[in-house]
């Protein structure tokens, strides 16, 4: 009976320490079974996107406010297109806005940070197939290393 006892207490352990790995990792990897609730398609041309994947974040100020849905080049003018899935319970935004994309201290995660730009009678928000036209580009951390390489020998 005890053996019994002390072969069921094992197996429920093991059993919560798969789940919670389970959690952890879908947590590591920013995947939520809740859902972000109901979202709007922006557009952003980018003339380099470096490491950015899908479902990156987009944050304001540090807080998530949409997701990168996809990310292709277009066939026209070669190049990449990022198309934003962004939360409608974080509100919309003014088509005077910019995006970035910024890295997670030194060599971490890829993300697009927005940034708001200024409403005014005259400006529209932007709404649903939009695009964003004031993007900035991932600094790739080899060329800034082959422009600081190139000043250095340029200076001798």
């Amino acid at each position: 009976m005890l053996q019994k006892k002390l072969e069921l207490w094992v197996g429920a352990f093991v059993i919560a320490s798969v789940v919670s790995l389970g959690v952890l990792a879908f947590s590591v990897a920013g995947v939520s079974f809740k859902g972000e609730g109901d979202s709007y398609t922006l557009y952003a041309n980018f003339s380099n996107v470096g490491g950015l994947k899908v479902r990156a974040p987009v944050k304001l100020g540090g807080v998530v406010v949409g997701r990168v849905e996809n990310i292709h080049l277009d066939k026209n003018t070669y190049t990449p297109v990022v198309r934003l899935a962004m939360f409608e319970n974080t509100g919309f935004y003014p088509e005077t806005s910019s995006l970035a994309i910024l890295t997670s201290g030194l060599l971490g995660e890829q993300y697009i940070g927005i940034q708001p730009g200024f409403i005014d009678d005259d400006i529209d928000m932007l709404a649903d197939g939009d695009s964003i036209e004031d993007t900035k580009s991932a600094l790739v951390l080899e060329d800034l290393i082959g422009q600081f390489i190139y000043s250095i020998n340029k200076d001798n």
